[in-house]
């Protein structure tokens, strides 16, 4: 499970009191300390984490993408997986709507979803699908949280985004069966890009958690592996069971040392 936030380095989550939640998060899972985005702005790092590739750096394009990608490998070995957007409703392929920006749903610029009405239909959905899902057990193999612009520290304060992801993910999750402490359930969260300034790496320095039964419990990172989201797209894919990761995924080292095994 992967939530996203928005455009914060490093230094201004990690051990800052705006976010008090996620830090509890990183103390109870895993931190990358060596990790940095691809590339200013956001829309080319979403790619990354979908496709292994960055595709476009314009934030305002909306052209379907026909890359190799995690949702065709998903499709092709029945690997269910959704995507719970805010703001809007159940399929929805138009652009931006109300505080929802596509360029934060990589999906619904993908071919394998977007060429595809009834594909679209069933994994892209409505944000309140999450609490019916997670109440009938019936949570996909991978799900993609798409927060809108108030409550993913894109327009919103951090204590906003804070208080979002706990009271409607962390908190919910805590009491799912693929959460407690035989489960399998890994959830990241995931910062797209660093403030504009910061260009390390091409996006600059950010700090993602991992957290679950399978993540090694206050975990600091160890290793002096540079990560970038072409290896969170490997690692995801390895947790997934899913062969031959797209793009820079290929070859991009994996996480490994975050999970128990």
């Amino acid at each position: 499970m992967v939530v996203m936030e928005e455009n914060a380095s490093y230094s201004t989550v990690v051990g800052d009191s705006n976010w008090p939640n996620l830090n509890a998060l990183i103390s109870a899972g895993g931190l990358p300390t060596n990790y940095y985005a691809d590339t200013h702005p956001s829309i080319g790092n979403y790619f990354m984490l979908t496709t292994g590739q960055i595709l476009t750096n314009n934030d305002n394009s909306v052209a379907i993408q026909t890359v190799d990608n995690i949702a065709r490998r998903m499709l092709s070995y029945d690997v269910s997986f959704k995507i719970y957007a805010e703001g809007i409703t159940q399929g929805y392929l138009g652009g931006n709507t109300g505080l929802y920006l596509i360029r934060h749903n990589p999906f619904a610029m993908i071919s394998d979803v977007a060429d595809n009405s009834q594909v679209a239909n069933q994994v892209i959905c409505p944000f309140s699908q999450f609490a019916i899902d997670l109440a009938n057990n019936a949570l996909p193999d991978f799900s993609f949280i798409v927060p809108d612009v108030n409550d993913n520290v894109h327009n919103g304060t951090p204590q906003q985004a804070d208080t979002w992801l706990q009271t409607r993910v962390v908190t919910p999750l805590s009491s799912y069966p693929a959460f407690a402490a035989n489960g399998d359930g890994v959830l990241i969260v995931e910062f797209d890009e660093s403030i504009t300034s910061d260009t390390q790496h091409g996006g600059g320095h950010v700090s993602p958690v991992l957290w679950g039964p399978i993540v090694k419990p206050g975990y600091m990172q160890t290793s002096t592996t540079v990560y970038q989201h072409e290896s969170m797209l490997r690692t995801m894919m390895e947790q997934l069971g899913l062969p031959d990761p797209p793009g820079a995924a290929a070859t991009a080292s994996s996480m490994a040392e975050f999970f128990v095994h």
